[in-house]
């Protein structure tokens, strides 16, 4: 059976200044993203391309996306196989490239350093990394390798 979700925001570009879009250096690239019951997303393009470097931009959206839904696949397929994860960090990285006017991300790459609660679990534990990755809904919807480079340690030692 298949069930269908929708997902809305609202984002309001904040920019204008006193002219609006009179040329490429009147204006910010500032806005906000909203969705019903949750705070307001400050964002902005990426430094390089005139953006505030403070703010989230869309490239770090996508890898803290994809970081994200597999962080919550892999915490899910361990607690159904047996596999007590007690911390996980997830440092992603994107490299994308620019092409002419525009650009496309190549790959990302997560590096989850996960920690189980005892030894028998650590091969189970990085088994289910890749079942994660087939799993999240946000890399099946990219059309750009999302690697993983897992390290997998036990609590105490």
């Amino acid at each position: 059976m298949s069930r269908r979700h929708r997902y809305e925001v609202t984002s309001v570009w904040t920019g204008a200044r006193d002219g609006g879009t009179v040329d490429y250096r009147s204006y910010d690239r500032l806005y906000d993203t909203v969705a019903p019951g949750r705070p307001t997303l400050h964002g902005s393009s990426d430094p390089a391309f005139r953006g505030d470097a403070d703010r989230w931009n869309p490239e770090l959206l996508l890898v803290a996306a994809l970081s994200q839904c597999h962080l919550l696949w892999y915490l899910h397929l361990c607690s159904v196989n047996g596999v007590t994860v007690l911390d996980y960090r997830d440092t992603g990285e994107g490299v994308m490239t620019e092409d002419g006017g525009g650009g496309r991300f190549e790959e990302v790459v997560l590096r989850p350093v996960v920690t189980v609660a005892d030894a028998s679990m650590t091969e189970r534990a990085g088994q289910l990394h890749a079942e994660a990755s087939t799993r999240c809904f946000i890399a099946s919807s990219v059309n750009f390798p999302v690697r993983h480079e897992p390290l997998i340690t036990v609590a105490g030692t």
